[in-house]
């Protein structure tokens, strides 16, 4: 019985591994979402509009995309562990310049890439998309830091205009890794 069972555990692994990759891009969904809402209390704070209760979203915001941030690693966390107990080698990927080359490393081809090497893919996307919001979330820290009554009218323009336009974010990059999710 118990070699009847083996081939059967890969393909397992494999489902676990693509639905820490699910769980993983809906909570960096959620993240997303969570940031705009913080830009519109910032928007809010600028305009001078209930600016105490515009900073108390801001930082409240802060709390929960850090909570969302230390999920994301932790599932990037238990995916390496996911794939290192089946004998594949994988390191997180933690380099902003890693994804200049992604568009040619990760490019959804299931006709190309046998569905077992699949899982290093979700690892790397994983990886950078992990890569990428952290860096969003310190700028977004470091703008809430830095706000007070005094802040002049051009610094919350600044500001304004950095977190609308994520500058960290590729929303390629993000967008791929979806289509892993819907083919």
């Amino acid at each position: 019985m118990g070699n009847e069972e083996e081939p059967f555990k890969p393909v397992l692994k494999q489902d676990n591994e693509f639905q820490i990759f699910k769980d993983f891009l809906t909570r960096a969904a959620k993240l997303q979402e969570l940031g705009a809402v913080g830009s519109k209390f910032l928007g809010g704070f600028q305009q001078g509009l209930e600016v105490h209760t515009c900073l108390l979203g801001l930082q409240g915001h802060l709390t929960q995309a850090k909570r969302i941030i230390n999920e994301l690693e932790n599932l990037l966390v238990d995916l390496t562990v996911a794939i290192k107990t089946c004998n594949r080698s994988f390191s997180p990927v933690r380099n902003e310049d890693l994804y200049a080359n992604l568009d040619q490393e990760t490019t959804v081809n299931q006709e190309e890439t046998p569905s077992s090497d699949y899982s290093l893919d979700y690892a790397a996307l994983m990886g950078i998309i992990y890569s990428m919001l952290k860096q969003d979330y310190v700028m977004q820290e470091r703008i809430v830091s830095s706000l007070n009554f005094k802040s002049l009218a051009g610094e919350l323009e600044s500001y304004c205009l950095m977190w609308s336009l994520r500058p960290f974010i590729n929303d390629e990059i993000v967008m791929q890794a979806w289509r892993y999710v819907i083919h």
